[in-house]
């Protein structure tokens, strides 16, 4: 298709969900669309220089409950990790001694039978 065959309609739908939800991707948006990522990037450029914005800042907002959410599931993970590796620690050191009781086992019942 020529360059600048799209209708302004078309390029705003494209263009919304990009800007709506920050989980979108050019490439993602572009492929379900026909589009190249690059093509929607200039879009999305174009769209926010016509509302006066600056970079990200319309999913500033978003971005930052997005990292509360992700700083408390982090926070989660950890406390799972932590208690995770205190119960391998804990197995850790039971297999320990039992490999160490079967190797005296062994070294004993190997010199009673040599005699």
């Amino acid at each position: 298709m020529r360059r600048g065959s799209r209708s302004p309609e078309f390029k705003a739908d494209a263009v919304a969900p990009y800007l709506s939800d920050p989980s979108h991707t050019f490439e993602g948006i572009g492929k379900d669309l026909g589009v190249s990522r690059e093509t929607l990037r200039n879009w999305v450029r174009a769209e926010r220089a016509r509302r006066g914005e600056r970079g990200t800042t319309s999913t500033k907002t978003k971005d930052v409950s997005v990292r509360e959410a992700t700083q408390q599931e982090l926070e989660a993970e950890i406390a799972a990790l932590r208690a995770e590796l205190k119960t391998v620690r804990k197995e850790n050191q039971k297999l320990a001694t039992e490999r160490d009781i079967l190797r005296k086992a062994t070294k004993f019942f190997a010199t009673e039978m040599n005699w």
